[in-house]
């Protein structure tokens, strides 16, 4: 595990808007600006985060906890556990189990596509609550594109079901032991998962309550 290092830096944004200090206040001068990952933090993390990192290492053993748990992130007010995919349904249970820990609660799962994150582009992000403690954190787990393959939480969290079927159906992430992983949202033929960054955003028409939404790239143009 890393103790602490610097912003994981994964490519560049070009646009209007995002870019503090330019002197441009009109929003179009071809503003460009870094995209950047939050890196490990240092001890102390704060509050009760320390002791949620403690009762972990103490649960999982510290060899495990070290090759589980690829860094500690604290990131405006929250606590984030980067693990690793092989080791994540093991974490999930000593987050549930443990006395000192107890996070009872998955709220659910949410998926992130970074592209330039090369062998890390899909992420997976669960946000636990501990009801017994009153403590929130997040764990997040990433996948390679070329094998986009993460444990299912299922059998620690029942509730993760529908959310890991949506995380599948618009990221791709395989959610490998999950009872029924088919699509929630988009029908069974789409091709493809739209809240990826590298979906087409145009050429497919939306029906929406007996209309047809033309796809971007075909409707009125300002140019």
């Amino acid at each position: 595990m890393t103790a602490a290092d610097g912003p994981e830096k994964i490519g560049q944004r070009r646009g209007m808007f995002g870019v503090k200090g330019s002197g441009d206040t009109s929003g179009y001068g071809r503003l460009v600006r870094e995209v950047a990952l939050p890196g490990g933090s240092p001890r102390p993390y704060g509050g009760y985060f320390d002791d949620v990192v403690d009762a972990l290492a103490a649960a999982l053993g510290d060899d495990v906890f070290a090759a589980a748990v690829e860094r500690v992130v604290v990131f405006r007010g929250e606590l984030t556990l980067d693990v690793r995919r092989e080791h994540l349904v093991a974490v999930a249970q000593a987050l549930r189990d443990d006395a000192a820990l107890r996070f009872e609660l998955c709220l659910g799962v949410s998926g992130v596509h970074y592209p330039a994150d090369v062998d890390r582009e899909l992420h997976a992000v669960y946000p636990l609550m501990s009801i017994t403690h009153n403590r929130r954190i997040r764990v997040e787990v990433a996948a390679p594109d070329a094998d986009p393959h993460v444990p299912s939480l299922f059998s620690v969290y029942p509730t993760t079901d529908w959310h890991e079927r949506e995380t599948y159906d618009f990221f791709g992430v395989i959610f490998d032991g999950h009872p029924s992983l088919t699509r929630i949202e988009m029908p069974d033929d789409w091709v493809g998962h739209p809240q990826r960054k590298d979906y087409p955003l145009g050429g497919i028409p939306v029906e929406y309550h007996g209309a047809e939404i033309q796809p971007p790239d075909q409707r009125r143009s300002y140019n």
